[in-house]
C-alpha cells in the first residue's frame, strides 16, 4: 500500500439493528491505525457501494444478523464491479451459517467472512496481510 492508510467502510443493511459488534470492530480497526467509515444502520446495498467508492475504500464490510445475505453480498459485489470498483474487497461478519459463509467466499461475493466469536486481532491481521500482499 506504499504507506497509505487502509480505508474501510463498514455498514449494516436493511432493518438489522444489531450493531454492537460492528461498532466494536470499527473502533478496534481505528485503534490499529486503519481509517474506518461506519455508515450506521439501515443502509441499502446501493448506498454502501456509493459510499465505498466516494470514500476511496480498500475494503467494504457488511455485518448481518438477519436473513438476506444470499442476495446482499452478491449484489454488493456486482454493484462495485459494475461501477468500476472491482478492486474494493468485500468482507462480511455476523450470524450466517458456516456453510453459507463458505459458499459466499467460494463464489467470490465475499473475500472473507468473520463469524461470531472471531477475535478482532484475527480480523486486523487478515486485513493487514491481504492489503500488504496487494502492494
Amino acid at each position: 500500500m506504499g504507506g497509505r492508510v487502509i480505508r474501510i467502510v463498514l455498514a449494516k443493511t436493511g432493518l438489522d439493528s444489531h450493531d454492537r459488534g460492528v461498532r466494536l470492530v470499527a473502533r478496534s480497526l481505528r485503534d490499529s491505525g486503519m481509517e474506518v467509515i461506519y455508515t450506521g444502520l439501515y443502509r441499502t446495498v446501493e448506498e454502501i457501494a456509493q459510499t465505498a467508492i466516494q470514500e476511496d475504500a480498500d475494503i467494504v464490510g457488511i455485518s448481518m444478523h438477519t436473513g438476506g445475505y444470499q442476495e446482499t453480498f452478491p449484489r454488493l459485489r456486482e454493484l462495485l464491479d459494475s461501477l468500476g470498483a472491482g478492486d474494493i474487497m468485500v468482507i462480511g461478519g455476523g450470524v450466517i451459517p458456516e456453510k453459507d459463509a463458505r459458499s459466499l467466499e467460494k463464489s467470490g461475493a465475499v473475500a472473507r467472512f468473520f463469524g461470531p466469536g472471531t477475535s478482532v486481532a484475527v480480523i486486523i491481521q487478515w486485513i493487514q496481510d491481504v492489503m500488504s500482499a496487494r502492494k
